[in-house]
């Protein structure tokens, strides 16, 4: 693991405490605050810069803004992909070995290469699938 400083711990850590949310670096800004670390916006974002590079953070790109989450499958051989809820906004982490059948015949047959780090996959959860939808 590459070396961290007191910020990017803190802002690792807020992630991994609230790892079932997505939050903007605002959120987290805030929380940080909260808790007692005075971390200005602009050092969380380079902070989140540097904990994506490293994979242990995704970024998603939303309508909203830029959102974070902990990767849980950070040390695995291979990368994970992401299934956002369309209803809820929960982000779920999938390693899928189907998944990366896709992608390997993406590149062979049709020349294209897959970040599954970047590549959102939006859906409906099962919670929200089982749940009565008004509209």
């Amino acid at each position: 693991m590459a070396y961290q400083t007191k910020q990017q711990q803190a802002v690792l850590q807020c992630l991994q405490h609230r790892s079932e949310e997505c939050l903007s670096a605002a959120d987290l800004s805030e929380e940080l605050r909260r808790s007692g670390l005075t971390v200005g916006l602009a050092t969380v974002y380079r902070q989140l810069d540097k904990l994506t590079q490293q994979g242990l953070v995704h970024k998603v790109t939303t309508e909203e803004g830029a959102l974070y989450q902990y990767c849980p499958q950070a040390n695995h051989p291979h990368d994970c992909f992401l299934l956002r809820c369309e209803r809820c906004g929960r982000m779920v982490h999938l390693d899928c070995a189907h998944l990366e059948e896709v992608c390997h015949h993406l590149s062979a047959e049709h020349h294209f290469s897959i970040d599954p780090r970047r590549t959102v996959l939006t859906g409906i959860c099962e919670q929200c699938q089982e749940e009565p939808h008004e509209g």
